[in-house]
């Protein structure tokens, strides 16, 4: 596959998933988004009962049916009180690295369909005025949203349709580098997300399926834990698209696909798993196998919801993690590389 020649339109399908707010349960425009770049290629799609979605690609053979996931929540977090001077206490959704919030914009959305925006800060924010501005701890008791508007009580919030429960998302500050990098909040997963939308352009391009009847998961939980629990337990294999590891003694790259041998839930499916690592040695494909203490992915709550698949995991190479990440297009384009071979696409 001539991958390089989508270039743009992985960047700039990664750049609409990033640029639409979707912390885990406020995923709908995310996957409307997804939809509609699936639809557009010519695919059937349809939502999951819990919001996510499903792509379905016939394939060549219909005596094995095969799974790929990707998830489309975010990490993000949620209004959980009203200060007497009109700030917004925090929770988190899923796991962001909170002293990276400290400084960020945000956009604050009600019940009612309107949209505020604000700054996630300590509440120690001025050098000059607190003593503490350095050292005060940057978590939930700590940090909240200034927002945007001109308020000063809990009332003026109130006013404004503000209240407990509304979605707090960050600004993703998603940007295309001319060398190739894309810097982006929530590259895990939409990144992944990118590549598989993209691995269906090629697909359609070149006028090519898999091998196997497959169905594309997109799900929408995965963040806060039970996303991968719908997934039907009927496949024979599921391959988690989902981002790559980079750091400490792993050995995965930003220019890398990684494949995953055991996460904290436990290792994938060995077979599985070795046969991606020979798909890549036999096809010149750049890759790194690492183990991951601290992650976990759609693959295990699959299983534990019951699956009785096959499963791995893959992704690109993507650094800092849950903070402001990076990846490259090398790592992307191996990603969707490995994919295509693993689907036999033909």
């Amino acid at each position: 596959m001539e991958i390089e020649c989508c270039k743009e339109f992985l960047m700039d399908t990664a750049r609409t998933l990033l640029t639409t707010d979707s912390p885990s349960g406020f995923t709908a425009n995310a996957v409307a988004a997804a939809e509609k770049i699936a639809a557009d290629l010519g695919y059937a799609a349809r939502r999951t009962n819990k919001g996510g979605l499903i792509i379905d690609v016939p394939g060549r053979e219909h005596t094995k049916k095969l799974g790929l996931c990707a998830h489309v929540d975010t990490l993000g977090l949620m209004c959980r009180a009203v200060t007497d001077q009109g700030e917004l206490m925090i929770t988190k959704i899923g796991g962001p690295i909170l002293p990276t919030l400290d400084g960020e914009y945000c956009r604050i959305y009600t019940r009612d369909g309107r949209v505020y925006t604000g700054t996630i800060l300590s509440l120690s924010p001025a050098a000059h005025v607190f003593d503490d501005a350095l050292t005060r701890p940057r978590d939930e008791q700590n940090m909240a949203v200034r927002i945007d508007e001109k308020v000063r009580s809990a009332a003026d919030v109130a006013a404004l349709g503000i209240e407990v429960g509304n979605y707090v998302c960050l600004d993703p500050k998603t940007t295309v580098t001319p060398s190739g990098f894309l810097k982006s909040r929530f590259i895990d997963d939409k990144g992944s997300a990118a590549c598989l939308l993209t691995l269906l352009k090629l697909m359609k391009d070149a006028g090519t399926r898999p091998r196997y009847d497959t169905e594309i998961h997109f799900t929408v939980y995965e963040e806060v834990g039970h996303g991968g629990a719908t997934i039907p337990a009927g496949l024979d294999e599921l391959l988690a698209v989902d981002m790559g590891c980079v750091g400490s003694d792993l050995t995965c790259t930003e220019y890398q696909v990684s494949i995953c041998a055991k996460d904290s839930a436990g290792p994938y499916d060995y077979e599985m798993v070795c046969r991606l690592v020979e798909l890549a040695k036999k096809n010149g494909v750049d890759y790194a196998v690492d183990v991951y203490p601290h992650y976990s992915s759609d693959v295990a709550v699959a299983w534990k919801a019951g699956g009785d698949m096959k499963a791995a995991l893959i992704g690109p190479g993507v650094h800092a993690s849950h903070g402001m990440e990076r990846t490259h297009f090398d790592g992307m384009r191996e990603t969707i590389k490995l994919i295509a071979l693993y689907l036999e696409c033909a």
